[in-house]
């Protein structure tokens, strides 16, 4: 093969990067070290050091951390894994928990005379070592260094050297910083304090170093009042050796669904710098390769293992093993048997050496922790797209999330889901679906939030149906409980299970191809598999980000979001005048009913924004340039007219049947005008986002497109919310909020622009639009204000019609 240089580009994850131009944590001498200004090895680790052997020896010597580094790991590649272990309550609004990672690099320890620097690799760039354009390359990429220490001794027989490490953990380094240049600022962070931050331990293994840290920051505003004017948080830094043997990658493409790594081509044949991704997954290689060739399953040489926290609870982990045991079969559709194992934690008999933070073994963790959620996080080798470990993080208080979700999304149609002590067998199965979809995460499977939309809504009230096939054709998708069923569907399946799509993509992304000697000559084959599922909508991709594909969206059932929609409010009517006797427990306040209640709500919020994205909405079908049709298509104008008529009729008009005041009346006492007009503006701040009424004027002008004109919206909206003017009839006040929501909202266009906005909405149409509708409005109010007899209602409309002079004859 021929060999490729490595060059520097930015590696950061999330928000925190490492910088040229950073300072190292200790300056470097410039003139080199003579053998005989090194002390004496037993000089600097003493026989009061605690040392740790492994891929360096680590030494503890009195509040000193030193590494002793084999001569023989110089210029080797490194991954150094950047993770939050400990942080105070409330940090990052509560979405900053323990486990997350906050930077992956690739590093490289290099002995430069008497000193070792600690340098940032990127693979990101490459070019050919022959190619001209080498030395370019390479000039304009140049490695920064992140730390450097002077070497403190040898070793008797000179194959290892010893360096401090200390101030590597104990200095403010950006590039392992846990706080981010935004909680920073939130926090109004001033500076490191040096005397309360300091080394907290250090592990050695085979494969691996783990250090943990502890960070104090003087801070004037920190996430909790009683933390004294500082935030302390403990860090976890894995540096990871990695592999020399090298797995081939595979090129990825965006029709299916993986996590990727950019990577640019200076040797490309086309007129520019060629960029491409490359999947991120495991390394399986069938152990019989003639006999895999011959379509029999085969072991891989190396199987993927995960083990269980030892803290996890006796009963969770048949569910827990389940769940990860589950992917095998989709690693059968690619040729595989026993691809991935679930073992129990081993005791100190069975595996002397086992630990979770060895890099050798995989875990899901068990995580006492009021946080509702669970990852799936992994680490992957940058070169080459491996997965080299993932550590599955189950935080306690998920089972919160699910003992609800069930109750208020099944609870009309399921006796088992109308208690808060939810059967063992159906939370059970929850978790284990849970992760089964962490697990996909793992393996390198983004969430397609697409998969939802290829079944059709009224399969999922069919027991025959949901069992053979779940919820949606894939695991990896946002579909929790079926809130489709309606009572009096007997015997239908509640919770999500892995589906087609799944198989799918684990047979594209891990089939081993024996033949190809290269990640181009795979692509032939790999488009093969694409085309012969193009057009089936069960093995489409979407990721949900964009926000305008209303069949790509979180939480979505079925191909009709309407009608979906519809179904999972008929249900929550139900569940409502039921709550206080599902939640209520004899000695007991109503906190349970108070938080179900709200989530509740939510799901509401959820429903609804669902048949929103339909109004101005665009499907997309991923293809390349040698398939035929469109990619982006508008929703059809009878779906959106439908649509905005759901609103007006649910999200639009009081929604009494939440006005429960039996509830209420136990959980607040003036909350619940609030609430609902919360729920209503947000709604409607949704609905007549500036994105989507450009994608309705552009709609208007496509040629052989019979679009929902962006006036027919407005009239048919403005009809809905202000039904009670054109009936003549008195409002309630939770109508008149959302009438002044309306024309607020409207008037914001005219006259509160954003800066960062104004030249854009200026040149559009919506400033005209959002003007004539506020003139529209004032004529109407103006001829029918006083054909009703309630004064509130009189007094409202000359209020809007103040609203609107201000907005029309004061405009910024």
């Amino acid at each position: 093969m021929i060999k490729k240089i490595l060059l520097f580009g930015s590696l950061a994850v999330l928000s925190v990067g490492c910088k040229t131009s950073q300072p190292v944590a200790e300056a470097a001498p410039e003139k080199p070290k003579k053998k005989s200004d090194l002390k004496n090895y037993d000089e600097v680790i003493t026989s009061d050091a605690k040392s740790d052997e492994g891929l360096f020896t680590t030494h503890f010597v009195d509040d000193k951390l030193y590494f002793e580094i084999p001569v023989s790991l110089f210029e080797k590649d490194m991954l150094l894994v950047s993770r939050i272990a400990g942080v105070p309550s409330g940090f990052g609004g509560g979405y900053v928990n323990a486990g997350s990672k906050v930077n992956e690099q690739v590093v490289r320890w290099v002995k430069r005379n008497g000193n070792v620097d600690m340098k940032v690799i990127s693979f990101e760039n490459q070019s050919e070592e022959e190619s001209p354009i080498y030395k370019s390359v390479q000039a304009n990429n140049f490695f920064p260094i992140l730390f450097s220490a002077k070497i403190e001794a040898m070793n008797a027989d000179s194959t290892s050297v010893v360096i401090d490490a200390s101030g590597l953990f104990e200095n403010e380094v950006d590039a392992i910083n846990g706080i981010s240049s935004r909680l920073r600022k939130r926090y109004k962070v001033k500076k490191l304090d040096k005397s309360r931050s300091y080394i907290e331990s250090a592990h050695s293994y085979p494969k691996n170093i783990e250090v943990k840290h502890v960070m104090t920051y003087e801070a004037e505003e920190p996430p909790e009042r009683d933390q004294a004017g500082t935030i302390s948080m403990l860090l976890n830094q894995s540096m990871i050796l990695l592999p020399e043997n090298k797995m081939q990658p595979r090129l990825a493409d965006y029709r299916v669904g993986w996590f990727t790594i950019d990577k640019y081509d200076y040797n490309s044949e086309e007129l520019k710098a060629d960029d491409y991704e490359i999947i991120r997954r495991w390394k399986l290689v069938p152990k019989d390769i003639e006999a895999y060739k011959r379509g029999e399953l085969v072991e891989p040489v190396d199987p993927i293992v995960y083990y269980l926290d030892p803290a996890t609870p006796e009963k969770w982990r048949p569910y827990f093993k389940q769940g990860i045991e589950d992917w095998n079969v989709a690693f059968e559709e690619a040729g595989f048997k026993n691809a991935i194992i679930a073992k129990d934690p081993p005791s100190k008999e069975e595996d002397p050496e086992f630990s979770p933070e060895d890099v050798r073994y995989s875990v899901v963790r068990y995580v006492a922790s009021t946080t509702r959620n669970a990852v799936g996080p992994s680490v992957t080798d940058p070169r080459t797209g491996e997965i080299i470990e993932s550590d599955i993080i189950w935080y306690h208080n998920h089972l919160r999330s699910y003992r609800n979700r069930f109750m208020i999304e099944a609870g009309a149609q399921n006796p088992k889901a109308r208690t808060l002590n939810t059967p063992e067998e159906e939370i059970g199965e929850m978790m284990r679906m849970v992760i089964a979809h962490e697990v996909g995460h793992a393996l390198g499977l983004p969430h397609n939030m697409k998969a939802s939309s290829a079944y059709p809504t009224d399969s999922l009230r069919s027991a025959e149906f949901t069992k053979k096939y779940g919820l949606t054709p894939s695991i990896m998708d946002y579909a929790r409980v079926n809130y489709v069923a309606q009572p009096g569907d007997e015997d239908v399946r509640y919770i999500r299970m892995m589906g087609p799509y799944d198989l799918y993509a684990i047979n594209w992304g891990y089939r081993y191809l024996p033949e190809a000697n290269s990640a181009q000559d795979e692509k032939e084959t790999l488009d093969e598999w694409i085309l012969a599922k193009a057009g089936d909508p069960i093995y489409e991709f979407g990721n949900g980000y964009s926000g305008a594909d209303p069949q790509s969206q979180r939480e979505s059932l079925g191909d009709d979001q309407v009608k979906a929609s519809a179904y999972g409010i008929a249900n929550l009517k139900k569940v409502v005048p039921n709550l206080v006797a599902w939640t209520s427990k004899e000695g007991e306040g109503y906190e349970d009913l108070d938080e179900v209640y709200r989530e509740l709500s939510y799901m509401w919020r959820g429903y609804i924004s669902h048949v929103v994205t339909n109004v101005g909405g665009v499907y997309e079908t991923r293809k390349t340039s040698d398939q035929s049709g469109a990619i982006y298509e508008p929703v059809p104008a009878k779906i959106q007219e439908e649509a905005v008529e759901f609103l007006n009729k649910e999200a639009f008009t009081t929604p009494q049947w939440m006005l429960d005041q039996d509830l209420l009346s136990r959980i607040e006492s003036t909350k619940a005008v609030d609430r609902i007009q919360s729920l209503q503006t947000r709604a409607l701040e949704n609905l007549l986002e500036k994105d989507r009424l450009v994608r309705m004027i552009a709609a208007e002008e496509t040629e052989g497109i019979k679009a929902y004109s962006v006036i027919e919206m407005m009239n048919d909206l403005r009809k809905g919310i202000f039904s009670e003017l054109y009936n003549s009839a008195k409002t309630n006040s939770y109508k008149r909020n959302l009438q002044r929501s309306y024309v607020d909202l409207a008037a914001s266009y005219v006259k509160e622009l954003d800066e960062r906005e104004n030249d854009e909405i200026l040149k559009s149409d919506i400033m005209a639009l959002m003007r004539g509708e506020l003139i529209k409005l004032k004529s109407d109010i103006s001829r029918r204000k006083n054909r009703t007899n309630h004064d509130l209602t009189r007094y409202h409309w000359d209020d809007l019609i103040a609203r609107i002079d201000d907005a029309i004859l004061n405009e910024a």
